[in-house]
């Protein structure tokens, strides 16, 4: 039993809460924690979050900064995830619950090329095994602070992207992912907006940028000097500068604003990159990253 008298947890405590659906990356995930100095427990079982949340902060040190990974292949993992946050909470922390997830599609891919079964299909197909763990974590997805999608997403990429939503800066500020992408390879799942660069012309039916990219000064160039594309940028940039602080008090951590274009290559990665400067001027911090870049 917590005595709930005892002294509150300091506000430099930090927690992370990792958890989603099997073979999404929450291994990859744990290391990228790691790497930027946080103290990981993989397979935590959910009933010692809140004991493992007080040991962390009476400990202090490297243990200032605790991740804590849920598997639900652990006897102990119970579906009221957001019980069990709710209690961090109580006590005072401020705990920030990390999603990851995959396209099913993705999923079946990945279990197939290690031969390995789901931990909850049983006797039946993948499918099912992957069907049944969405329903017991669909709670826990629809309160988590952070969604990562890593349908797209490689190693490397998955690692770069936690190193720099929890790498060094003020954990209470608001952090934007500026994702670019192609809409012929489908929707991001994680976005809380989504821009539609396609109203620019196309770069790739310019023979001197077809096979160049939006990060490139030529395209950059052409792409930002459309009509249109200027008061675009300036738009969105207002936008999200407005909102920022009214989702800073609501306690939102993470904002991913989807730039897409049809491939992913010219207009949404140049419009991207920005976006993600002009924020970055604004004193809000910000990055841009590219998930289909490269797949044509």
């Amino acid at each position: 039993m917590h005595d709930d008298s005892s002294t509150p947890p300091e506000d430099d405590t930090e927690l992370v809460v990792v958890t989603g659906v099997s073979g999404g990356g929450r291994s990859t995930v744990a290391r990228a924690l790691e790497n930027v100095g946080f103290y990981v427990v993989d397979n935590l079982p959910q009933a010692l979050m809140l004991d493992m949340a007080e040991l962390a902060q009476k400990a202090g040190g490297a243990a200032r900064h605790t991740a804590m990974v849920l598997d639900v292949r652990s006897r102990a993992f119970s579906t009221d995830l957001v019980g069990a946050i709710k209690a961090l909470k109580d006590r005072g922390f401020h705990p920030r619950v990390v999603f990851v997830d995959a396209d099913d599609e993705v999923l079946i891919r990945r279990f197939e090329s290690v031969r390995r079964s789901h931990p909850l299909q049983g006797d039946g197909r993948l499918a099912d095994g992957i069907a049944a763990e969405r329903m017991l974590l669909e709670e826990a997805r629809d309160h988590a602070d952070v969604i990562i999608d890593t349908s797209h997403l490689n190693v490397n990429q998955l690692r770069r992207r936690v190193e720099e939503l929890f790498g060094g800066e003020d954990a209470r500020r608001l952090r934007v992912t500026v994702l670019s992408f192609g809409f012929k390879y489908g929707l991001p799942q994680d976005a809380d907006f989504v821009l539609d660069a396609r109203f620019l012309p196309n770069p790739y039916w310019v023979p001197e940028l077809r096979e160049h990219n939006g990060q490139e000064v030529a395209v950059s160039a052409y792409v930002l000097g459309q009509p249109g594309a200027g008061e675009f940028v300036s738009t969105y940039a207002n936008l999200i500068g407005a909102t920022a602080p009214g989702f800073e008090r609501e306690g939102k951590r993470y904002l991913t604003v989807a730039v897409g274009c049809t491939g992913g290559k010219h207009r949404s990665v140049a419009i991207a990159e920005e976006l993600a400067d002009r924020l970055r001027q604004s004193r809000i911090s910000a990055y841009a990253q590219h998930r289909d870049l490269g797949r044509e």
